[in-house]
C-alpha cells in the first residue's frame, strides 16, 4: 500500500509530486522485482517472465495490457521467446498520446561485481543490480508517473501508453522495431514518446549518433606451419589493416567535432572501435594443428554524426580497405555489413524537450541541459519506423555505470526522474 494522498487543496502539479513522493518505497521495491529477472541478452533469458511482472503492474495502474510475442523474428524462438508488454491508456479517438518505452533485457553481469548483480540489494541510498541504471529504474520511473496521475485523481485529455520491450542491447528489432513495424506503435495515434533511458534527472536527450557496424574478412592461404612460406597468414594481413585503421583513419576522424550536444565530449567526435578479432583455429576450445591462418574476421563499430554523410563513412572505408590490398597484389579482403543506424534527434522547438524541461527546472531546481547520446537506442525505431519525430530519452541513472560491474541508481535520482515524467505527461495530454 502507498502512503495517504496528498489533500486534495493542493494544485495538480502539486498532487502529483506529492503522490511519487509517496511511492518511493514502492518504485524501488518494483524496481528490486525487475533486477531480480534476469533478463539477460544475450540469449534472451526469463523475458516472459519478466514481462508478466510489468504487465500486472501495468494493469493496476489502469492501463489495457497486452503482451505481444515477435512472431516471424528469427531471434523469437520456443527456448527463448521474444515477448513485449504493451499497456494502452483510454482516451477518445484524436486525442494526443504519449508513449513511454523503456527496455527490460540486460547485457550479461560479467566479472568484478562486488555485490550479486540480480539481488537488487539496495544500500547507502541506492539501487544495486544489472539493470539498475540500464534501463529497469527507468521503467519504474514510467510506470509510477503514470500511476502517480492516476492517485492525484487526474482525468487526461488525452492519454499515455506504456511499453516495454525487448532487445534493445542487441538492436531492438525484436522489441520496438516489431511494435512499430505491427502497427502498435504509430504516428497515426501517438504524438510524443520518451525513452526514460539513463541520462540523469538534469539532462534530457534529444537524439543520438550514427552506427556502421561492419566485418572485414582477411583471405589468406593455408599452408603448414613448419613451411609457413608456403601460405599466406589472413591474421598478418589483418594487422596490417588495423595499423592503418589506427594510423590513417583515426587521426582523420579526431579533426571532426559535431554540433550535436554528444555526451560525455570525446563523443561529439566519430570513432571506430574494433569489437572483435578471429583467425585460424581461435575459440571454441578446439585442439590446435599447425596451420597458418587462411581467414580472419574482424568486426568494426564506426560511430558517426550527423554531419558525415553516411555514404561517405561507407566509401572511406572501403577507400582504405581498398589501398592496404593494393600494397600487395597478394593481400585480399572482403567487407560485410551488419547493421546501419544513421543519427537522429527530436526536431528544433519540440514542445516534448520543452515539456521535459519546464519539468527538469520545477523538481531539480535548475534549467535542463540538453544532450545527445553516443550510443543508439530505440528513437531510431520510433523515428525511423513509427514516423514520431517528437521522440526523446530521459531518465534516472548515471549513463557512465550502463554495463559496468556494481552498476546503481540513486533512489533520489529514481524519484526525481518519475516526478518529471509525471509534470511532463500532465503537460503533454492533459488534465481533461
Amino acid at each position: 500500500m502507498h502512503d495517504a494522498h496528498p489533500p486534495t487543496d493542493l494544485r495538480r502539479e502539486d498532487r502529483v509530486l506529492a503522490e511519487v513522493e509517496a511511492a518511493r518505497d514502492e518504485i524501488v521495491a518494483f524496481t528490486a522485482e525487475m533486477i531480480r529477472i534476469p533478463t539477460v541478452n544475450p540469449p534472451g533469458e526469463v523475458y516472459r517472465e519478466c514481462a508478466d511482472l510489468i504487465g500486472r503492474r501495468l494493469e493496476r495502474t489502469g492501463l489495457a495490457v497486452e503482451y505481444v510475442e515477435a512472431e516471424g523474428r528469427p531471434e523469437h524462438t520456443a527456448e527463448y521467446p521474444r515477448v513485449n508488454a504493451v499497456g494502452r491508456g483510454a482516451a477518445p479517438a484524436g486525442r494526443p498520446r504519449l508513449h513511454l518505452n523503456g527496455h527490460f533485457d540486460v547485457v550479461p553481469p560479467g566479472d568484478g561485481w562486488t555485490v550479486d548483480p540480480f539481488a537488487g540489494a539496495v544500500r547507502d541510498g541506492r539501487i544495486y543490480g544489472r539493470g539498475a541504471s540500464d534501463m529497469k529504474s527507468g521503467i519504474a520511473a514510467a510506470v509510477f508517473a503514470v500511476e502517480a496521475l492516476r492517485r492525484a485523481g487526474i482525468e487526461l485529455a488525452g492519454a499515455v501508453d506504456i511499453s516495454t520491450t525487448v532487445d534493445e542491447e542487441s538492436g531492438g528489432f525484436a522489441g520496438v522495431a516489431h511494435l512499430c513495424e505491427a502497427g502498435i506503435i504509430s504516428s497515426d495515434d501517438t504524438r510524443y514518446a520518451i525513452i526514460p533511458e539513463p541520462f540523469g534527472p538534469a539532462r534530457v536527450c534529444l537524439g543520438h549518433r550514427g552506427v556502421y557496424w561492419f566485418d572485414v574478412i582477411a583471405h589468406g592461404h593455408a599452408a603448414h606451419g613448419s613451411m609457413s612460406h608456403l601460405g599466406r597468414s589472413a591474421i598478418d594481413d589483418m594487422g596490417t589493416l588495423l595499423e592503418a585503421f589506427r594510423t590513417r583513419l583515426a587521426p582523420e576522424l579526431a579533426t571532426r567535432l559535431s554540433a550535436l550536444p554528444v555526451v560525455p565530449e570525446p563523443s561529439r567526435r566519430p570513432s571506430l572501435n574494433v569489437n572483435a578479432v578471429t583467425g585460424g583455429q581461435a575459440g571454441g576450445g578446439a585442439t590446435q594443428s599447425p596451420c597458418v591462418a587462411d581467414r580472419c574476421t574482424a568486426t568494426f563499430d564506426r560511430r558517426f554524426i550527423p554531419e558525415e554523410s553516411f555514404d561517405e563513412v561507407r566509401a572511406e572505408i572501403a577507400r582504405l580497405v581498398a589501398s592496404v590490398e593494393d600494397d600487395d597484389p597478394e593481400r585480399r579482403f572482403t567487407i560485410e555489413e551488419r547493421m546501419v543506424v544513421h543519427p537522429t534527434s527530436a526536431p528544433p522547438g519540440s514542445p516534448l524537450v520543452a515539456a521535459l524541461s519546464r519539468g527538469v527546472e520545477t523538481v531539480v531546481g535548475h534549467p535542463a541541459e540538453l544532450v545527445a547520446s553516443p550510443g543508439t537506442y530505440d528513437q531510431k525505431h520510433f523515428a525511423r519506423i513509427a514516423g514520431i519525430e517528437h521522440c526523446v530519452a530521459y531518465g534516472p541513472g548515471p549513463l557512465e555505470e550502463a554495463h559496468q560491474p556494481d552498476e546503481s541508481c540513486a533512489i533520489d535520482d529514481l524519484v526525481a526522474s518519475t516526478q518529471v515524467l509525471a509534470l511532463a505527461a500532465l503537460e503533454l495530454v492533459g488534465p481533461a
